[in-house]
C-alpha cells in the first residue's frame, strides 16, 4: 500500500505538473481529516508521510497557550504550566504531540481524499500561474470579460483571472461577455477565491500607465507625469514635466495630430484630458491647472494650504466648470484648496481681512487707526509678524522711528503672551472626551475653547456654519467633525 501511495503521488505530480511535496501535503491533510472523525470534539491531528518510503505516522497535538488566556478549545490546547510538567523547556506557541494509531489509507473515503488532493493541486496550480503572471512586471491587465459576479466583472487573461469591481469601472460603460478589457492592476489578494487580481479602470494610475505606453519619452526618462486627477469617463487632468529642454512636454503627450492623447481618450470611453505643465511654483501650477480659464490674480495662504484665485466674469464659469468639475480636478491635481472668486468678491474679502487686521492692531497694540493702517499698508497682518519680523525690516518703514518700532514690538509680544495665557486657561476646561475625539488638534481645541465649546456634547450641538465660523474649517471638515462628535448619541440608542 505504501508503494502504491508513492506511485499515486508521482503520477499526480507529473500529470498536474505540481511539486511532489504539494501532493504529499494533500494526502497528509486527507488522512488527518479522516482521523479527526474518529475523535469527539475539535481535535488537532497531524500526519507525516516519509517522502522516500511512503510510511506515515499520525499525531494528536495540543497548542501551548498562556496560563492567563484560559483554554478556548480544551480538545486542542494546553496551559503552559501543565505543558511544562511534561516538557520543561516548552514555550507558548509550541505543540505537545502524542503518537496515535494511523488510519489505513484504504479506510479513507475515496471521494474525500480525492477532493482534498485535487483542491490542493488547484490551489498550487493557481498560485504558480499567478506567480508566473506577476513575474512579468506588467501593470496593465489585458483580457476578455468572462462573466459577471455580484455586480463585478471577472476578466480572464490566459488562465489568470482579475476582478473589476463596479466601483472601479468607468460610469455608463457597458461591458459584455467576450469584450476585450484593459485595466490597472491595483493589488493581488490571494485570499479571494477565483480572481485574486484586483483591477481598476477609474484610478488615476491607470491613465498615467496608458500615457506611459503611448509616450516613449516617459519610459526613456525625458518626460515625467507628476500627478493625475480624474472624473472617470468625463474629464481628467495630468501634470507633466520635461527633464530635457529640447522636449516639449505638452506637445509630446498630445502627439502628432493628437494621436497619443486620442488613444488614451478612446480607451477611457471618451474621457477628455487636459495636459498641464507642472511647476515648482504652486501658484503657477494652479494657474496652469485651471486652464482653459484665464486667472487675473492669485493669493496664496501657506498656513491653510489654500489659494484665492480671482477671475473676471467671463472666465468665472469656465474656471469653476460644470458642477464644479474644473476647479475640483485642479485642486486634486495640485493638492491645494482652490477658492474661485470674481473681482468684487475678492475686493470684499480683502476689505473684510483689512478691517479685521485694523481692529486687531488697534485693540491689542493700543494704537490709533493711522498707525494700524500704516502696518497694514506695509504688509503686516498678524501680531506675530509685528513681534518677530526682523527689526531692520520695521526700521525701514519711513513713518516709524526706532522708539516707535521697539514699542510696537514690545506691545505685540505682551499681547501674544496675554492671549496665550488666556488660551491655556480656557483649554484647561476642555473635557477629555473632546480632546480624545479623532482629528482633534491642540490648535483646534484652542479655537473651540475660545468659542465656549468645552465638551463633546457642546461640539455635537453646533451647526456646521457655527463651527466653520469658530475654526475656519471647510464645510466638509466641519460636518465630518460634528458627525464624529455625535456618534456616541447613536451608540447610546443602539
Amino acid at each position: 500500500m505504501n508503494r502504491e501511495l508513492l506511485m499515486l503521488v508521482e503520477a499526480i505530480s507529473r500529470e498536474k505538473n505540481v511539486e511532489r511535496d504539494v501532493v504529499f501535503g494533500a494526502v497528509e491533510l486527507a488522512l488527518a481529516q479522516a482521523t479527526k472523525k474518529l475523535y469527539p470534539g475539535e481535535v488537532d491531528i497531524r500526519v507525516a508521510i516519509d517522502r522516500d518510503s511512503g510510511n506515515y505516522e499520525t499525531f494528536r497535538r495540543w497548542l501551548v497557550v498562556p496560563d492567563d488566556a484560559g483554554l478556548q478549545n480544551p480538545d486542542a490546547e494546553e496551559l503552559l504550566m501543565d505543558a511544562q510538567e511534561r516538557i520543561a523547556d516548552i514555550e507558548v506557541g509550541e505543540y505537545i504531540e502524542e503518537g496515535i494509531e494511523s488510519v489505513p489509507i484504504g479506510r479513507i473515503g475515496a471521494m474525500a481524499a480525492k477532493q482534498v488532493i485535487l483542491q490542493k493541486i488547484r490551489d498550487a496550480e493557481r498560485e504558480m500561474l499567478l506567480n508566473d503572471f506577476m513575474s512579468r512586471g506588467e501593470k496593465i491587465f489585458t483580457g476578455t470579460v468572462k462573466r459577471m459576479d455580484k455586480g463585478d466583472i471577472i476578466v480572464e487573461s490566459g488562465r489568470v483571472e482579475g476582478r473589476l469591481r463596479r466601483s472601479e469601472m468607468i460610469p455608463k460603460e457597458n461591458l459584455r461577455n467576450g469584450d476585450r478589457v484593459r485595466a490597472m492592476i491595483m493589488e493581488v489578494d490571494l485570499t479571494l477565491r477565483g480572481a485574486p487580481i484586483i483591477l481598476s479602470r477609474s484610478a488615476p494610475e491607470f491613465m498615467i500607465e496608458l500615457f506611459r505606453n503611448e509616450v516613449p519619452e516617459i519610459e526613456q526618462g525625458l518626460l515625467e507625469i507628476k500627478s493625475c486627477a480624474r472624473d472617470p469617463g468625463s474629464r481628467a487632468k495630468i501634470a507633466v514635466l520635461s527633464h530635457d529642454k529640447r522636449v516639449d512636454p505638452i506637445g509630446t503627450c498630445v502627439g502628432v495630430r493628437g494621436t497619443r492623447v486620442n488613444a488614451v481618450t478612446n480607451e477611457l470611453a471618451g474621457e477628455r484630458v487636459d495636459i498641464v505643465l507642472w511647476s515648482e511654483d504652486p501658484a503657477q501650477f494652479v494657474i496652469g491647472a485651471l486652464a482653459p480659464a484665464n486667472v487675473s490674480s492669485i493669493v496664496v495662504d501657506e498656513e491653510k494650504h489654500a489659494m484665492d484665485v480671482v477671475v473676471d466674469e467671463e472666465n468665472l464659469a469656465i474656471a469653476i466648470g460644470r458642477g464644479g468639475q474644473n476647479v475640483r480636478l485642479a485642486s486634486d491635481l495640485t493638492g491645494w484648496k482652490i477658492n474661485i472668486m470674481d473681482a468684487a468678491e475678492s475686493a470684499q474679502k480683502q476689505a473684510d481681512e483689512t478691517d479685521a487686521s485694523r481692529r486687531l492692531f488697534m485693540e491689542k497694540l493700543d494704537v490709533d487707526e493711522e498707525i494700524a493702517n500704516i502696518l497694514i499698508e506695509e504688509g503686516f497682518a498678524s501680531l506675530e509678524e509685528v513681534a518677530y519680523v526682523p527689526l531692520q525690516e520695521m526700521l525701514e518703514i519711513e513713518s516709524f522711528d526706532e522708539d516707535t518700532v521697539n514699542e510696537l514690538r514690545a506691545r505685540a509680544k505682551d499681547a501674544l503672551l496675554t492671549m496665550e495665557i488666556a488660551r491655556e486657561e480656557s483649554v484647561e476646561g476642555v473635557s477629555q472626551n473632546l480632546r480624545d475625539l479623532d482629528g482633534m488638534t491642540s490648535e483646534l481645541i484652542g479655537k473651540l475653547a475660545e468659542g465656549g465649546v468645552h465638551t463633546r456634547d457642546d461640539l455635537a450641538d453646533l451647526a456646521i456654519d457655527e463651527l466653520t465660523a469658530l475654526t475656519g474649517q471647510s464645510e466638509e471638515e466641519a460636518k465630518a467633525l460634528i458627525m464624529k462628535a455625535r456618534e456616541h448619541w447613536f451608540a447610546g440608542q443602539e
